[in-house]
């Protein structure tokens, strides 16, 4: 191996080793606190720098240690994870300065951010559970950084039981997929396939792995510590929302080759995905709290990125997946910056949206998306999907009218058609960044996606429509449907834990496990 192909591999490998050696550093308290968060910083900065490197490696076919592989969505996801990464702890060195056991927090984040990377480079099945099992287990700790805080404590606990089934599920996974093929490597099963096809084993496999993915990525029903973790520290929530509940989406689109041949677990994932989606989005618009309202956003965006995998749109999700990340950084970093907003809108409290409006907006924006997908001449997506996102955009033009005033709605509506066209044109040149993603559309999951996202504007327009006809379910709808409850009781049942004790006091002697009464 000459001198650059071991400079590109120590680029490739340098996130992973270093933050994993630093994370051992901060955990051995060897240095200040201060020299700490300074050596962060610095080393951070440094492996965001070295990212082109790992690029130049992918362009030049490096030669990766056994078990690991370089592929284009997994530099693009590098890239994105240390950036992301160099924010948030620059953002928590302000955020915690002051507070106790900044040394214990340090090393956690650095285990999540040194997993997270070996995961994205993973091209065995030891090395993603390994990465994966890390990731949760160093998670642990940032979420319960506040010990005395007893649903932060919970919503801990509801995870570790959701991540101990999925590592379950994907040593099944990885079991009989090894079985089938005599390689652990992920990346010889598209090659298996080709040449002997789609075995009763593969798809009981690729059913456990899309179920890890489920509980993972905090889909309905485990979703509840996704919402609950906002007792942890600001900087925590945006490294889980930002980051690592979209891991799941990233294997999945790893597996896509796989997948593409796995029409029972597509159709589980269709179901989950669909769901949380539709289920997440209508307790959203119930909720008044920021953070909360953001932790359900991310729980309906999680579900409706898994539902684009289901439907064979990878390169979308992969997209989706960017774009999410970014986003959910900002919003709770920047949440503060949400009460001016808050404020605007209440300037049209008491106003509805027109009936007009809320009836023909789908059809103004979903001719709209084909308007400008047949001007652009090269539409990647199938009808349906081009229907749905017609559907998504539609509320751009809900315009509100107080006390019968018509003023200026023919201008809302061309304003809210213009950005819809907008929206669609940035979508389909995204699509054609080369990620080297193979899509695999299914117009039978394709078409109960579009009815299921049909049945969600309709129930957001007779919420409009006749509020007072859904009192009752608006509060089924606030209290999340229940759901998360009876998780709840489950988790306890199945493996209690003294959640409720605080520090320097007992559990209440009549409820000793910190049980749900």
């Amino acid at each position: 191996m000459d001198s650059l192909s071991m400079l590109l591999s120590a680029s490739a490998l340098a996130p992973t080793v270093s933050l994993a050696a630093f994370a051992l550093l901060a955990h051995l308290q060897l240095l200040p606190e201060r020299a700490l968060w300074r050596g962060f910083r610095m080393l951070m900065i440094l492996l965001l720098v070295s990212v082109p490197l790992t690029a130049f490696g992918y362009h030049h076919a490096l030669n990766m240690p056994a078990g690991l592989k370089l592929t284009l969505i997994g530099v693009v996801m590098t890239l994105l994870v240390q950036l992301l990464g160099t924010i948030i702890g620059s953002f928590s060195s302000r955020y915690l300065h002051g507070e106790a056991g900044q040394s214990r927090y340090l090393a956690a984040l650095a285990a999540v951010m040194s997993a997270v990377h070996l995961l994205l480079i993973s091209d065995h099945w030891l090395a993603l559970i390994a990465s994966w099992s890390v990731v949760g287990a160093a998670l642990q700790h940032l979420l319960c950084f506040y010990p005395e805080r007893a649903f932060a404590r919970l919503a801990a606990h509801k995870k570790k039981l959701a991540d101990v089934l999925a590592d379950g599920l994907l040593i099944v996974a990885a079991s009989l997929a090894w079985l089938e093929t005599g390689s652990g490597n992920i990346s010889t099963l598209s090659g298996h396939i080709a040449q002997h096809g789609m075995s009763a084993t593969l798809h009981f496999s690729m059913l456990a792995l899309v179920l890890a993915v489920i509980l993972r990525t905090a889909l309905l029903p485990v979703h509840g510590w996704l919402i609950q973790v906002m007792e942890a520290p600001t900087p925590v929530s945006a490294l889980l929302h930002a980051g690592v509940v979209n891991l799941g989406g990233f294997v999945l689109i790893q597996f896509a080759p796989v997948l593409a041949h796995a029409m029972p677990a597509r159709a589980l994932l269709l179901v989950f995905g669909l769901a949380t989606a539709v289920l997440a989005g209508m307790v959203m618009l119930t909720r008044i709290s920021i953070k909360v309202r953001l932790a359900w956003s991310t729980v309906a965006q999680m579900g409706f990125m898994l539902l684009e995998c289901a439907l064979g749109l990878y390169t979308l999700a992969a997209l989706h997946l960017i774009g999410h990340s970014l986003y959910k950084a900002h919003a709770f970093l920047a949440a503060s910056a949400v009460v001016r907003q808050t404020r605007q809108e209440t300037l049209w409290a008491g106003a509805r949206p027109h009936t007009l409006a809320l009836l023909t907006a789908p059809l103004l924006t979903i001719s709209a998306v084909f308007a400008v997908a047949g001007l652009l001449g090269n539409n990647p997506w199938p009808w349906w999907w081009s229907m749905i996102l017609g559907l998504a955009w539609a509320p751009i033009l809900w315009f509100k009218t107080a006390h019968n005033d018509f003023t200026g709605p023919l201008q809302q509506v061309a304003a809210g058609c213009l950005i819809v066209c907008a929206l669609t044109t940035a979508a389909l040149l995204a699509h054609n960044i080369p990620l080297q993603i193979q899509d695999s559309h299914n117009p039978i999951l394709g078409t109960i996606a579009l009815l299921g996202m049909f049945l969600l504007y309709c129930a957001l327009v007779l919420m409009q429509i006749r509020p007072h006809t859904l009192t009752r379910w608006q509060r089924w709808s606030y209290a999340g449907f229940y759901v998360d409850e009876i998780y709840t009781r489950t988790a306890l049942r199945i493996w209690p834990t003294q959640w409720t004790s605080v520090l320097g006091q007992g559990t209440d002697s009549h409820n000793p496990h910190g049980k749900l009464l």
